[in-house]
């Protein structure tokens, strides 16, 4: 069982820039693929990036070189940067664990955080 707490949200001007965290608890953190998924109102939850055990990284096209995922095992954190923030990145964060590999599917995770409020204003 793990359970995770994401933290590092808010409010920030377009081309601003914001970290995320998600803070784990529970055993075998360094084993698990982790995501960060976003729900802006009224649309479907969707992928944004995953890591996986062994550092291997994907994201989507449109936070490339914007987004960077990252995790400290040491800490059971997994991190987002996001730099140059744009007001369609305004949604709720989640970050997500699982052990299926580098997937994009909601179903392929098995436990998740709260959320966390990022909002960009124009």
């Amino acid at each position: 069982q793990v359970q995770l707490v994401e933290s590092g949200g808010g409010l920030v001007q377009a081309g601003g820039s914001l970290r995320l965290s998600c803070t784990a608890s529970g055993r075998l953190f360094s084993t698990y693929d982790l995501a960060w998924f976003r729900q802006a109102p009224g649309k479907e939850r969707e992928f944004v990036a995953v890591i996986s055990s062994v550092g291997v990284e994907h994201s989507i096209r449109s936070v490339k070189g914007r987004f960077t995922i990252s995790r400290d095992n040491a800490k059971n954190t997994l991190y987002l940067q996001m730099n140059n923030l744009k007001p369609e990145d305004t949604a709720v964060y989640y970050c997500a664990a699982g052990s299926r590999g580098l997937r994009v599917g909601r179903s392929e995770y098995d436990y998740w955080g709260q959320g966390t409020q990022v909002t960009v204003s124009s």
